[in-house]
């Protein structure tokens, strides 16, 4: 791969990566043969995934592995533990090649089932398969030490690193240990435990480790119940306790719920135009997900839901060469399938599975979005004004936005900000400040008035576009009292909408209609996002032409009327000194180096300093 092609694959991977959601989930990254070669966790996931492709990544084996990545893909769940137990269920079933290189022996550890005439379960980093059975490695050591202590307690192996053999159990060499006494250990080396009794254990213990869990709580069960029918309450009693555990275990240790054994569930989502469908397909597999992915489908003879699903449903199943028999679909199907039977459900377990689903489906269509507007900026910006239109029901796209606000203190040196946005996007060349010249005193509304009155003459007179959309900085009084203006006054039918804030002076609903009704927006959209942008921008605006006025007004008052001192004097010490306070703490020699003895003088006279 050459420098030029390595860098589009990093940029595309990077794109990919922009638009992941910061959520819970697993994420898995392919190579060239989109084969998967790690699955990794993430609280946040597009955090944890940007932070592969940052620079100062030194580690080389990290290296290597982003240096094969092709593609990524992730899944979203609700909880950081169904991250974990995801990744998990994913990395038992593809076994990737990464997740085991990446790490190395002292990393990753395992559980190991020896060879020995008395088996021993134990944790191991060390993988030689001459001495026994190796199950793993386990990614997080917590999962790893819930098992070992599933298994030691249900179980009681031996912990012992003594060479036991049949001989010598027979010639009576062995003696209980400490761990006997404490019932952590059943002494099979005394014979104690029969040797039939404790293979049957580390059989079972081998089951659990395999994640047949739910297979051998069935079995304990039944077998419990025989005992009890047997009226062997001691043992039923015992057998109990390991039913408990297993169940406890169970519980911990499933992303869905055990009840679902083997099931497809397949969920759609359509886009705003109904021209592109997003499907989810999630299979369950002894109450873990051990599959996710969705797909997207071009509608072209505009397919309903329905047809749309059926006609992938088969077509997914054959290429993961899925077997269930049941299928968890949103909606009632017209047709059946002769290998397995649809499902719709209403509630419990299998009703999240489907709202996990379409979960995923909005995530991935978002993203998609995302990706196609960092593309082409102009369709986000076109499709946030068609949203601003369809709440506001406007004839026309509002494409240039005007917005409006005073600022004084009690009145004094009054103005106004006006700011405009095109197409979603400050253009900051219209914007206009406004000296109040008419109104006496601190009259938000009489203020607000003038300057909307003198803004849209001057634009009639003149012949420029006027807006789209006024929007102003308050509520039901600022909307009215420009209404009064533009459409009373000036016969002008521009729409207006008002941005009202809170207690906490922060902006909480969009206002519009006559009578001004609330607009519903949620306040994590983009279109509130933006719309909040507005606001800020033009308060900004008028509080900074409100700063200025007041501080050359200051200066005004200091120094321009200090005989001698004039306007290219005045320049001088603001160009030396920078503000009236530093001017007022120069010393005489600091003054007169700038504009000489005689002004220098009368400044210092003036300032009260001599």
């Amino acid at each position: 791969m050459t420098r030029e092609e390595n860098e589009k694959r990093i940029e595309r991977l990077k794109n990919i990566v922009l638009n992941m959601p910061e959520k819970p989930g697993s994420y898995q990254f392919y190579d060239a043969d989109h084969t998967i070669i790690y699955v990794g966790k993430a609280k946040r996931l597009k955090q944890r995934v940007s932070s592969y492709f940052h620079k100062e990544v030194d580690r080389f084996k990290t290296k290597v592995l982003v240096s094969k990545i092709e593609d990524i893909s992730y899944t979203v769940v609700n909880t950081e533990e169904d991250a974990l137990l995801l990744e998990n269920s994913l990395i038992k079933k593809y076994n990737p090649r990464y997740n085991v290189l990446l790490k190395d022996g002292k990393t990753y550890p395992s559980i190991c089932i020896t060879n020995e005439y008395l088996p021993r379960v134990f944790k191991t980093r060390q993988i030689n398969k001459r001495f026994g059975t190796f199950f793993g490695p386990y990614s997080h050591t917590g999962s790893m030490f819930a098992v070992l202590e599933l298994i030691h307690k249900l179980y009681k192996p031996r912990t012992c690193r003594m060479p036991i053999t049949k001989e010598g159990i027979e010639q009576g060499k062995y003696k209980p240990c400490l761990e006997y006494h404490i019932h952590n250990c059943k002494a099979p080396c005394c014979g104690k435990q029969s040797l039939e009794d404790y293979q049957a254990s580390i059989a079972q213990a081998r089951e659990i480790l395999k994640g047949n869990t739910r297979e051998l709580s069935q079995h304990v069960f039944e077998e419990m119940q025989q005992k009890a029918a047997e009226l062997k309450f001691e043992e039923a009693e015992e057998l109990k306790q390991k039913y408990m555990l297993i169940e406890s275990f169970c519980a911990k240790s499933e992303v869905v719920s055990h009840t679902i054994t083997d099931v497809d569930v397949f969920t759609i989502v359509d886009d705003e135009h109904n021209r592109t469908a997003f499907i989810n397909y999630i299979h369950v597999k002894n109450g873990s997900v051990n599959q996710s992915f969705t797909f997207e489908y071009k509608r072209k003879l505009d397919e309903t839901d329905r047809e749309l699903l059926l006609t992938a449903i088969p077509e997914i199943r054959e290429r993961f060469q899925s077997k269930a028999k049941e299928i968890i679909v949103p909606f009632d199907m017209e047709w059946q399938l002769n290998e397995a039977q649809f499902f719709v459900p209403q509630r419990g377990d299998k009703k999240h599975l489907l709202e996990l689903g379409e979960m995923n489906c909005r995530q991935y269509k978002f993203d998609r979005l995302k990706q196609a507007e960092k593309l082409n900026p102009e369709q986000k910006q076109t499709r946030l004004m068609k949203e601003l239109q369809q709440k506001l029901q406007l004839d026309k796209l509002p494409y240039q936005i005007e917005c409006f606000d005073n600022s004084n203190i009690s009145g004094t040196d009054a103005v106004a900000g006006c700011i405009v946005f095109k197409g979603m996007k400050p253009s900051k060349k219209d914007y206009r400040k406004y000296n109040i010249k008419t109104v006496e005193g601190p009259d938000d509304y009489a203020s607000m008035q003038e300057v909307v009155r003198r803004r849209y003459t001057r634009m009639m007179e003149e012949g420029t576009t006027l807006p789209d959309l006024i929007i102003t900085d308050g509520g039901q009084g600022q909307m009215s009292v420009v209404q009064q203006v533009v459409e009373g006054e000036l016969g002008l039918h521009i729409p207006i909408a008002g941005l009202a804030k809170d207690d906490r002076h922060r902006t909480n609903e969009l206002l519009y209609g006559n009578p001004p009704k609330t607009i519903a927006l949620k306040t994590d959209s983009e279109l509130f996002h933006v719309l909040t942008r507005i606001q800020d921008e033009v308060h900004r605006y008028a509080i900074q032409f409100h700063r200025d006025k007041r501080s050359k007004h200051a200066l005004h008052s200091t120094l321009d009327d200090i005989p001698g001192i004039g306007p290219a004097t005045r320049e001088k010490l603001l160009s030396e000194f920078k503000s009236l306070k530093r001017i007022r703490e120069a010393s005489f020699e600091m003054l007169s180096g700038v504009i000489g003895t005689s002004k220098a003088t009368k400044l210092m006279e003036s300032l009260g300093k001599k």
